[in-house]
């Protein structure tokens, strides 16, 4: 019976088209990222790259294929109403990455990208410490959700760089 049970969730699982996520398919042999050491973000990229694909992370950015450097990072909270007495009801929180994917000669895989995230939190004067807690785990959350949308546009990088042609106003990978 306990077998039985066994195929009849295993055979559920394959019929729902449910597949475990594997391992990305980066372009790169190698990648140097130009993150700082001490980001947190550069930190889960870094994690996330050596645990989820097969390229190898290099210290110099001469003996990488790619260079992925992280033009701006922003964070920001803006308020988005005000109750009745006049005192914040709700803000958003608001993360901005611009981010670049080139080879040690300047040519882009990803051209200059930007990927915006914004998350909206309710606030009471009351609960000031659990909300300050909530903003910190938003942000995280945005944070890891920004890792991996940056590994979708790794992964979906040409295999060669996009040269621009000025004569035919054409970009192409070469």
């Amino acid at each position: 019976m306990r077998v039985l049970a066994i195929l009849a969730l295993a055979w559920l699982a394959a019929s729902c088209g449910f597949q475990m996520r594997g391992q990305a398919r980066l372009p790169f042999e190698t990648l140097y990222i130009g993150v700082p050491e001490i980001s947190q973000l550069g930190i889960e990229v870094k994690r996330n790259i050596i645990a989820g694909t097969h390229t190898r992370l290099v210290t110099d950015p001469a003996q990488a294929q790619a260079i992925l450097s992280v033009v701006a990072e922003e964070r920001g909270k803006t308020i988005l109403s005000f109750n009745t007495s006049g005192t914040v009801a709700e803000f958003q929180l608001r993360y901005r990455l611009s981010f670049r994917v080139s080879d040690p000669r300047g040519r882009d895989y990803v051209p200059q990208s930007e990927i915006r995230l914004t998350r909206d939190v309710s606030f009471n004067d009351a609960q000031v410490l659990a909300k300050e807690s909530e903003e910190a785990l938003l942000y995280r959350d945005m944070q890891s959700d920004m890792v991996q949308q940056i590994l979708r546009r790794l992964a979906a990088a040409p295999a060669e760089p996009i040269t621009f042609d000025p004569a035919k106003n054409d970009a192409t990978a070469r």
